[in-house]
Protein backbone atom coordinates (compact mmCIF):
# COMPACT_ATOMS: atom_id res chain seq x y z
CA UNK A 1 0.00 0.00 0.00
CA UNK A 2 3.11 2.03 0.21
CA UNK A 3 4.03 2.27 -3.42
CA UNK A 4 2.67 5.69 -5.23
CA UNK A 5 0.00 5.60 -6.71
CA UNK A 6 1.61 6.73 -10.19
CA UNK A 7 3.85 3.65 -9.96
CA UNK A 8 3.68 0.65 -12.58
CA UNK A 9 2.12 -2.34 -11.37
CA UNK A 10 4.37 -5.06 -10.80
CA UNK A 11 5.43 -7.21 -14.30
CA UNK A 12 4.71 -3.33 -16.03
CA UNK A 13 7.53 -1.19 -15.82
CA UNK A 14 10.02 -0.29 -18.24
CA UNK A 15 12.03 -3.71 -17.71
CA UNK A 16 9.10 -5.97 -18.06
CA UNK A 17 7.86 -4.38 -21.15
CA UNK A 18 11.42 -4.97 -22.99
CA UNK A 19 11.30 -8.71 -22.47
CA UNK A 20 9.80 -10.96 -25.06
CA UNK A 21 9.15 -14.56 -25.40
CA UNK A 22 12.11 -16.18 -27.16
CA UNK A 23 9.62 -17.65 -29.68
CA UNK A 24 8.60 -14.37 -31.14
CA UNK A 25 11.64 -12.57 -31.39
CA UNK A 26 12.39 -14.15 -34.36
CA UNK A 27 9.46 -12.89 -36.39
CA UNK A 28 9.42 -9.68 -34.22
CA UNK A 29 12.81 -9.17 -36.26
CA UNK A 30 11.68 -10.21 -39.27
CA UNK A 31 8.99 -8.12 -39.60
CA UNK A 32 10.59 -4.93 -38.63
CA UNK A 33 13.11 -5.60 -40.97
CA UNK A 34 10.37 -6.05 -44.29
CA UNK A 35 8.82 -2.91 -42.62
CA UNK A 36 11.93 -0.94 -43.30
CA UNK A 37 12.38 -2.31 -46.33
CA UNK A 38 9.01 -1.67 -47.43
CA UNK A 39 9.41 1.78 -46.13
CA UNK A 40 12.14 2.43 -48.64
CA UNK A 41 9.96 1.26 -51.78
CA UNK A 42 7.37 3.67 -51.93
CA UNK A 43 5.63 1.74 -55.25
CA UNK A 44 5.92 -1.23 -53.26
CA UNK A 45 3.93 0.25 -50.53
CA UNK A 46 1.00 1.97 -53.14
CA UNK A 47 0.78 -2.28 -54.59
CA UNK A 48 0.60 -3.56 -51.48
CA UNK A 49 -2.03 -0.80 -50.43
CA UNK A 50 -4.03 -1.90 -53.67
CA UNK A 51 -3.80 -5.36 -53.31
CA UNK A 52 -4.35 -5.08 -49.58
CA UNK A 53 -8.17 -2.93 -50.29
CA UNK A 54 -8.94 -5.53 -53.29
CA UNK A 55 -8.67 -8.49 -51.34
CA UNK A 56 -10.63 -6.57 -48.60
CA UNK A 57 -13.35 -5.88 -50.59
CA UNK A 58 -13.55 -9.70 -51.75
CA UNK A 59 -13.67 -10.22 -48.44
CA UNK A 60 -16.45 -8.19 -47.38
CA UNK A 61 -18.22 -7.99 -50.93
CA UNK A 62 -21.56 -9.00 -49.27
CA UNK A 63 -21.28 -6.45 -46.87
CA UNK A 64 -19.63 -3.41 -49.40
CA UNK A 65 -21.82 -4.28 -52.36
CA UNK A 66 -25.33 -1.66 -51.95
CA UNK A 67 -27.03 -4.59 -53.87
CA UNK A 68 -27.20 -8.35 -55.27
CA UNK A 69 -25.24 -8.12 -58.16
CA UNK A 70 -28.09 -10.71 -59.50
CA UNK A 71 -31.04 -8.13 -59.24
CA UNK A 72 -32.35 -7.10 -62.81
CA UNK A 73 -34.39 -3.54 -62.77
CA UNK A 74 -35.20 -3.76 -66.59
CA UNK A 75 -36.68 -0.14 -65.94
CA UNK A 76 -33.55 0.97 -64.50
CA UNK A 77 -31.28 -0.29 -67.28
CA UNK A 78 -28.70 1.52 -68.62
CA UNK A 79 -28.59 4.20 -66.10
CA UNK A 80 -25.36 6.67 -65.60
CA UNK A 81 -23.64 6.71 -62.68
CA UNK A 82 -25.04 8.55 -59.65
CA UNK A 83 -26.04 8.90 -55.82
CA UNK A 84 -28.25 5.63 -56.48
CA UNK A 85 -25.70 3.68 -58.89
CA UNK A 86 -22.42 4.79 -57.87
CA UNK A 87 -21.10 2.50 -61.63
CA UNK A 88 -24.69 3.19 -63.09
CA UNK A 89 -26.78 0.15 -64.32
CA UNK A 90 -26.25 -2.39 -67.12
CA UNK A 91 -28.11 -3.74 -69.89
CA UNK A 92 -30.78 -5.53 -67.31
CA UNK A 93 -30.54 -3.40 -64.73
CA UNK A 94 -28.39 -4.38 -62.12
CA UNK A 95 -25.67 -2.21 -60.45
CA UNK A 96 -22.27 -1.63 -62.08
CA UNK A 97 -20.19 -1.34 -58.70
CA UNK A 98 -22.04 -4.64 -56.66
CA UNK A 99 -20.98 -6.66 -59.45
CA UNK A 100 -17.61 -5.17 -59.87
CA UNK A 101 -17.64 -5.44 -56.04
CA UNK A 102 -18.29 -9.21 -56.66
CA UNK A 103 -16.42 -9.70 -59.57
CA UNK A 104 -13.19 -9.07 -57.60
CA UNK A 105 -13.58 -12.65 -55.67
CA UNK A 106 -13.79 -14.66 -58.98
CA UNK A 107 -11.15 -12.86 -60.56
CA UNK A 108 -8.62 -12.86 -58.07
CA UNK A 109 -9.43 -16.30 -56.85
CA UNK A 110 -8.66 -17.48 -60.43
CA UNK A 111 -5.59 -15.44 -60.44
CA UNK A 112 -3.97 -16.57 -56.89
CA UNK A 113 -5.34 -20.01 -57.19
CA UNK A 114 -3.84 -20.49 -60.86
CA UNK A 115 -0.38 -18.91 -58.69
CA UNK A 116 -0.43 -21.21 -56.54
CA UNK A 117 0.00 -23.97 -58.62
CA UNK A 118 2.03 -22.47 -61.11
CA UNK A 119 5.29 -21.93 -59.03
CA UNK A 120 5.48 -25.19 -56.69
CA UNK A 121 4.94 -27.17 -59.91
CA UNK A 122 7.54 -25.38 -61.84
CA UNK A 123 9.89 -24.81 -59.02
CA UNK A 124 10.59 -28.28 -58.16
CA UNK A 125 10.03 -29.38 -61.74
CA UNK A 126 13.00 -27.16 -62.61
CA UNK A 127 14.94 -28.16 -59.46
CA UNK A 128 14.87 -32.05 -60.04
CA UNK A 129 15.71 -31.50 -64.09
CA UNK A 130 18.98 -29.35 -62.97
CA UNK A 131 19.99 -31.43 -60.04
CA UNK A 132 19.55 -34.95 -61.38
CA UNK A 133 20.61 -34.69 -64.84
CA UNK A 134 21.20 -36.77 -67.75
CA UNK A 135 18.15 -38.40 -69.19
CA UNK A 136 15.75 -36.68 -66.58
CA UNK A 137 17.21 -33.32 -67.36
CA UNK A 138 16.85 -33.77 -71.09
CA UNK A 139 13.06 -34.93 -71.13
CA UNK A 140 11.78 -32.24 -68.52
CA UNK A 141 13.18 -29.80 -71.01
CA UNK A 142 11.55 -31.01 -74.12
CA UNK A 143 8.64 -30.93 -72.57
CA UNK A 144 9.12 -27.62 -71.43
CA UNK A 145 10.01 -26.64 -75.10
CA UNK A 146 7.04 -28.09 -75.99
CA UNK A 147 4.67 -25.74 -74.22
CA UNK A 148 6.46 -23.00 -74.51
CA UNK A 149 6.26 -22.99 -78.53
CA UNK A 150 3.05 -21.52 -78.30
CA UNK A 151 2.05 -18.63 -76.80
CA UNK A 152 1.07 -18.37 -73.44
CA UNK A 153 -2.59 -16.79 -73.84
CA UNK A 154 -3.40 -19.18 -77.34
CA UNK A 155 -2.62 -22.51 -75.41
CA UNK A 156 -4.72 -21.17 -72.41
CA UNK A 157 -7.37 -20.30 -74.76
CA UNK A 158 -7.13 -24.30 -76.77
CA UNK A 159 -6.96 -25.76 -73.23
CA UNK A 160 -9.88 -23.90 -71.78
CA UNK A 161 -11.93 -24.66 -75.07
CA UNK A 162 -11.17 -28.25 -74.63
CA UNK A 163 -11.67 -28.68 -70.82
CA UNK A 164 -14.86 -26.45 -71.05
CA UNK A 165 -16.07 -23.34 -69.49
CA UNK A 166 -16.11 -23.52 -65.54
CA UNK A 167 -13.55 -21.72 -62.87
CA UNK A 168 -12.11 -25.15 -62.40
CA UNK A 169 -10.96 -25.39 -65.91
CA UNK A 170 -10.21 -21.95 -66.11
CA UNK A 171 -7.58 -22.21 -62.92
CA UNK A 172 -5.99 -25.40 -65.08
CA UNK A 173 -5.58 -24.02 -68.28
CA UNK A 174 -4.16 -21.05 -66.92
CA UNK A 175 -1.71 -22.63 -64.66
CA UNK A 176 -0.52 -25.16 -67.72
CA UNK A 177 0.29 -22.69 -69.79
CA UNK A 178 2.26 -21.01 -67.27
CA UNK A 179 4.78 -22.91 -65.54
CA UNK A 180 7.48 -23.53 -68.21
CA UNK A 181 8.96 -20.30 -67.19
CA UNK A 182 9.63 -21.27 -63.74
CA UNK A 183 11.42 -24.40 -64.53
CA UNK A 184 14.04 -23.53 -66.96
CA UNK A 185 14.53 -20.40 -64.28
CA UNK A 186 14.96 -23.14 -61.71
CA UNK A 187 17.00 -25.18 -63.64
CA UNK A 188 19.12 -22.51 -64.51
CA UNK A 189 19.78 -21.91 -60.67
CA UNK A 190 20.16 -25.49 -59.52
CA UNK A 191 22.87 -26.17 -62.25
CA UNK A 192 24.53 -23.50 -60.91
CA UNK A 193 24.24 -24.65 -56.58
CA UNK A 194 24.68 -28.48 -57.51
CA UNK A 195 28.49 -27.91 -57.40
CA UNK A 196 28.57 -25.50 -54.62
CA UNK A 197 30.18 -27.13 -51.14
CA UNK A 198 27.49 -27.48 -49.21
CA UNK A 199 25.52 -29.47 -51.92
CA UNK A 200 28.63 -31.94 -51.83
CA UNK A 201 29.07 -32.01 -48.33
CA UNK A 202 25.63 -32.87 -47.84
CA UNK A 203 26.11 -36.00 -50.47
CA UNK A 204 29.14 -37.05 -48.38
CA UNK A 205 27.25 -37.00 -45.59
CA UNK A 206 24.71 -39.46 -46.96
CA UNK A 207 21.76 -36.91 -46.63
CA UNK A 208 18.92 -38.36 -49.54
CA UNK A 209 18.36 -36.57 -53.00
CA UNK A 210 15.01 -35.71 -51.81
CA UNK A 211 16.45 -33.72 -48.88
CA UNK A 212 19.20 -31.75 -50.92
CA UNK A 213 16.69 -30.90 -53.07
CA UNK A 214 13.75 -29.83 -50.27
CA UNK A 215 16.14 -28.06 -47.27
CA UNK A 216 18.78 -27.37 -49.48
CA UNK A 217 18.35 -25.91 -53.14
CA UNK A 218 14.27 -25.17 -53.16
CA UNK A 219 14.70 -22.00 -50.51
CA UNK A 220 17.23 -20.99 -52.26
CA UNK A 221 15.24 -20.83 -55.42
CA UNK A 222 12.24 -19.49 -53.74
CA UNK A 223 12.95 -15.82 -53.72
CA UNK A 224 13.15 -15.53 -57.66
CA UNK A 225 10.09 -17.77 -58.17
CA UNK A 226 8.59 -15.08 -55.90
CA UNK A 227 9.24 -12.25 -57.84
CA UNK A 228 8.42 -14.09 -60.83
CA UNK A 229 5.20 -15.49 -59.85
CA UNK A 230 4.21 -11.27 -58.78
CA UNK A 231 5.11 -10.09 -61.79
CA UNK A 232 3.22 -12.55 -63.68
CA UNK A 233 -0.11 -12.36 -61.69
CA UNK A 234 -0.58 -8.97 -63.44
CA UNK A 235 -0.48 -11.17 -66.89
CA UNK A 236 -2.47 -13.94 -65.26
CA UNK A 237 -5.39 -11.32 -64.31
CA UNK A 238 -5.40 -10.32 -67.96
CA UNK A 239 -5.82 -14.02 -69.53
CA UNK A 240 -8.52 -14.62 -66.85
CA UNK A 241 -10.10 -11.82 -67.91
CA UNK A 242 -9.46 -12.47 -71.54
CA UNK A 243 -10.84 -16.25 -71.35
CA UNK A 244 -14.24 -14.47 -69.07
CA UNK A 245 -14.54 -12.08 -72.31
CA UNK A 246 -14.58 -15.02 -74.75
CA UNK A 247 -17.22 -16.77 -72.43
CA UNK A 248 -14.19 -19.98 -71.63
CA UNK A 249 -13.99 -18.49 -67.94
CA UNK A 250 -16.74 -18.00 -65.46
CA UNK A 251 -20.24 -18.05 -66.76
CA UNK A 252 -23.02 -15.48 -66.84
CA UNK A 253 -24.74 -14.37 -64.60
CA UNK A 254 -21.73 -14.36 -62.27
CA UNK A 255 -20.16 -11.13 -61.90
CA UNK A 256 -16.69 -11.45 -63.11
CA UNK A 257 -14.96 -8.87 -64.71
CA UNK A 258 -14.13 -10.27 -68.03
CA UNK A 259 -17.23 -11.42 -68.74
CA UNK A 260 -18.96 -8.25 -67.28
CA UNK A 261 -16.40 -5.80 -70.27
CA UNK A 262 -17.89 -8.60 -72.94
CA UNK A 263 -21.47 -7.96 -71.64
CA UNK A 264 -21.14 -4.49 -71.97
CA UNK A 265 -18.82 -4.35 -75.06
CA UNK A 266 -21.98 -4.01 -77.46
CA UNK A 267 -23.21 -0.85 -75.17
CA UNK A 268 -19.86 0.83 -75.01
CA UNK A 269 -21.32 4.06 -76.50
CA UNK A 270 -22.77 5.81 -75.32
CA UNK A 271 -23.19 3.70 -72.10
CA UNK A 272 -19.32 3.61 -71.72
CA UNK A 273 -19.79 2.90 -67.91
CA UNK A 274 -20.78 -0.60 -68.56
CA UNK A 275 -17.05 -2.21 -69.67
CA UNK A 276 -15.19 0.45 -68.93
CA UNK A 277 -15.61 0.27 -64.87
CA UNK A 278 -14.59 -3.76 -64.83
CA UNK A 279 -11.91 -3.16 -67.25
CA UNK A 280 -10.33 -0.17 -64.98
CA UNK A 281 -10.88 -2.70 -62.54
CA UNK A 282 -8.64 -5.27 -64.09
CA UNK A 283 -6.06 -2.60 -64.82
CA UNK A 284 -6.00 -1.35 -61.18
CA UNK A 285 -5.44 -5.22 -60.26
CA UNK A 286 -2.84 -6.08 -62.48
CA UNK A 287 -1.14 -2.01 -61.90
CA UNK A 288 -0.85 -3.66 -58.10
CA UNK A 289 0.65 -6.93 -58.94
CA UNK A 290 3.51 -5.47 -61.32
CA UNK A 291 4.35 -2.72 -58.34
CA UNK A 292 4.79 -5.29 -56.13
CA UNK A 293 6.88 -7.28 -58.57
CA UNK A 294 9.20 -4.40 -59.66
CA UNK A 295 9.67 -3.66 -56.17
CA UNK A 296 10.61 -7.37 -54.83
CA UNK A 297 12.90 -7.86 -57.80
CA UNK A 298 15.09 -4.45 -56.75
CA UNK A 299 14.90 -5.71 -53.04
CA UNK A 300 16.23 -9.25 -53.47
CA UNK A 301 18.59 -8.38 -56.43
CA UNK A 302 21.92 -7.86 -54.73
CA UNK A 303 23.22 -6.30 -57.91
CA UNK A 304 21.30 -3.44 -58.03
CA UNK A 305 21.94 -2.16 -54.86
CA UNK A 306 25.60 -1.71 -56.04
CA UNK A 307 24.51 0.10 -58.98
CA UNK A 308 25.81 3.89 -58.84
Amino acid sequence: MNRPFFSPAPGFGPRSRRRLPGSLKPALVAVVGISRVIARQPLVLAGLIVLVSLLFVAAGANWIAPQSPYTQALGARLLPPSAHHWFGTDQLGRDVFSRVVHGSRYTLLIALLAGALIAPFGLLTGLCAGYFGGIVDRSIMRITDIFMAFPRLLLALALAAAMGPGIGNAILAIAISAWPPYARQARAEALALRQRDFVLASQMAGASHLRIVCYHLLPLCTASALVRLTIDLAGIILVTAGLGFLGLGVQPPMPEWGTMVASGRQFLWPYWWVSTIPGMAIFVASFAFNLIGDGLREMLDPKRGTQP
